[in-house]
């Protein structure tokens, strides 16, 4: 599927953040920025004014407009030539700049949009980074239920019919927050960090066998509803006849790649009488304490060591 941002996207989504005005080109604000089939992935999309190795977004501050400035008239003429003659696909002025008539004149003949923005240059360049990183990242759908635990992003997975919507049913009554059922859709965002969010047609829903759909903003309130997180464990529930045998000592952890990167994954066993939200909390806890340096599987194992050497001293 091809991926298209043009600047009417760009700026609905940033104009607060970025503080930006139109300042020519609206004519143009349905031309793409930059599409997944560019095939040129060597084309920086946003940065400093650049005339040799062009960006698709050319941020120009103080410095930049200076430099330009300070060209001799022909100079200046071949410099904002090449500005457009390339890839460069939307001007971004920053610190509401006074933007140049020469700047305005060459941007109305060649169609590029140009845009004001109040925020300073390396402002404009992280927030645009950030946004176009998210925008242009892979998604992939995964079969589960997402949830907020304790502040991180849990996903509950397991075969059909074992008990995941349940489980995310009593996890809500114990005041944790649904993010997305049945299909949630995660992006890479960075080397190391899964983001998780909804599709708009599921948001705020969630089917129980029996009670069929619930509406979980109107049953709990918005309070019980996030809009996103990131993926820091993968809650896998098995049938207890069906589960392999498990390492009484370090648990059923182990690390599930997706996408790149190693998701902390733990298989918990489904039988009756076993209460799985006080179970997932507790798997949810061990795994902060894990991240935070402390496991409690090591600590065991070490106090059992020093006893050992005691006792043989």
């Amino acid at each position: 599927m091809t991926t298209k941002l043009d600047t009417k996207t760009l700026y609905s989504a940033l104009q607060d953040k970025l503080g930006l005005k139109w300042v020519s080109g609206t004519e143009q604000q349905d031309n793409p920025i930059h599409t997944t089939e560019d095939g040129d992935s060597e084309t920086s999309l946003v940065g400093h004014l650049n005339l040799i190795s062009q960006h698709r977004i050319q941020i120009l501050g103080e410095h930049e407009l200076k430099y330009l400035d300070d060209l001799k008239k022909n100079s200046r003429n071949d410099a904002v030539k090449q500005l457009f003659s390339g890839a460069t696909r939307l001007i971004i002025v920053t610190r509401n700049l006074e933007v140049p008539d020469y700047l305005r004149i060459a941007a109305k003949s060649n169609l590029t949009p140009l845009l004001s923005a109040s925020v300073q240059s390396e402002e404009a360049i992280s927030i645009l980074h950030y946004y176009l990183t998210n925008y242009f990242a892979r998604n992939i759908t995964l079969h589960g239920v997402f949830m907020e635990v304790m502040g991180t992003g849990v996903l509950i997975t397991g075969e059909s019919s074992i008990g995941k919507s349940e489980l995310a049913l009593e996890l809500l009554t114990r005041g944790h927050r649904m993010i997305a059922d049945d299909a949630p859709e995660f992006t890479r965002i960075a080397p190391d960090t899964l983001n998780g969010t909804c599709p708009e047609m599921l948001r705020d829903f969630l089917e129980v066998r029996g009670l069929g759909i619930l509406d979980v903003r109107a049953m709990f309130g918005a309070s019980a509803i996030k809009e996103n997180r990131n993926l820091r464990l993968i809650i896998v529930l098995q049938d207890i006849e069906e589960a392999i045998k498990i390492d009484r000592l370090h648990g059923s952890r182990h690390l599930r790649t997706i996408q790149g990167v190693e998701v902390p994954e733990v298989t918990l066993p489904v039988g009756p009488g076993r209460n799985l939200a006080v179970l997932l909390e507790a798997a949810v806890r061990n795994h902060i304490l894990i991240a935070n340096g402390y496991d409690a599987s090591e600590a065991f194992i070490e106090r059992q060591k020093r006893r050992l050497e005691q006792a043989y001293t």
